[in-house]
């Protein structure tokens, strides 16, 4: 896994409202479209060719598959951050305020007591 790329997606697709509606609309079409045009860009002038999502990673992005994320080494506040964007409004409507951090936390619960996964590249 690239902790650093799946964290680098995370960080610049939360904070970035347009990315983050497509990325709800369409997960697929936006992790592509990311991979291809602006993740393999280190700054505004230095490409890479070598970063790049694993199956597993891309699959985990494309599906929501927070609890996959976690489990790879995805930090742990971006992963609840970007899926707070996606789901908390509709989740509060549904079952009330929290509801999602709550649903996070119980399929995290298996992690108690376990050691973290490492969040250095």
């Amino acid at each position: 896994m690239s902790t650093y790329y799946v964290n680098k997606f995370l960080f610049q697709v939360d904070g970035d409202p347009e990315l983050l509606a497509r990325y709800k609309a369409d997960p697929a079409e936006l992790v592509t479209w990311w991979e291809t045009e602006r993740g393999p860009w280190l700054n505004r002038v230095e490409r890479t060719t070598w970063l790049g999502f694993t199956d597993t990673e891309r699959r985990a992005l494309v599906e929501h598959d927070y609890v996959t994320l976690f489990e790879l080494g995805a930090h742990f506040f971006l992963s609840l951050t970007i899926f707070i964007a996606l789901y908390d409004a509709e989740y509060a409507a549904r079952t009330g305020p929290l509801s999602f951090q709550r649903e996070y936390a119980a399929n995290l619960a298996h992690w108690m007591g376990k050691e973290y996964p490492s969040v250095a590249l």
